[in-house]
């Protein structure tokens, strides 16, 4: 087998397909170098350690996911930018699971100070601003999004909803719409909690 050349990106590629194959727990340094015919330390010289080999996945899922997001939300606004986000986010776990793992964890510096750290952020302000939500309450509602569409797809992929009716793809659009509501909303929420506690 003729041995790839390696650098960083082409050992993170690998332990991102190897996540994706096998689970991102699975992912080691000595299973990479395994899939490439070296030594593990040889990888050292391409990676840190087992911990920045795995924020590089993170990083790689970031920058992936952000490209989509972008596709399914330019030109929309409201719900119909909701939509693209949220189904960017489901197409990208049932494709690559691995690397969806690696974005369910506390990550380190390397992939919170990454590039596409900062891209995705960007491409979730962009639905938020659409619904006029801005400041510090923009990072609340990112907060309930991610939490919402990540409990979710988290739940649907260990299969939490295959055993009863009605489908998860009807649960799925029940819950963008009540998002969507949610958000709409979002700066009469003050209002609504007085009305409850008169």
């Amino acid at each position: 087998m003729e041995r790839a050349q390696l650098s960083p990106a082409v050992v993170i590629a690998r332990a991102a397909d190897l996540a994706d194959a096998t689970g991102f727990d699975a992912v080691t340094l000595a299973a990479i170098a395994r899939s490439f015919s070296v030594q593990t330390p040889s990888l050292y010289a391409h990676v840190r350690d087992l911990a920045a080999l795995r924020d590089g996945i993170t990083a790689l899922a970031l920058g992936e996911l952000t490209d989509r997001i972008a596709d399914a939300i330019a030109g929309r606004s409201q719900y119909d930018a909701l939509v693209g986000f949220a189904g960017a986010h489901r197409a990208y776990l049932e494709e690559h699971p691995g690397r969806w793992e690696s974005l369910q964890r506390r990550a380190g510096s390397d992939a919170v100070n990454a590039p596409a750290a900062r891209r995705i952020v960007r491409v979730t302000d962009a639905v938020l601003l659409g619904y006029g939500i801005a400041g510090d309450d923009r990072t609340h509602a990112t907060r309930i999004v991610g939490s919402a569409l990540g409990g979710f797809l988290n739940l649907e992929r260990i299969g939490s909803f295959a055993h009863s009716a009605p489908p998860a793809d009807q649960s799925w659009t029940e819950l963008l719409d009540a998002l969507h509501l949610v958000l709409t909303h979002w700066h009469h929420r003050g209002e609504l909690r007085e009305k409850e506690t008169s």
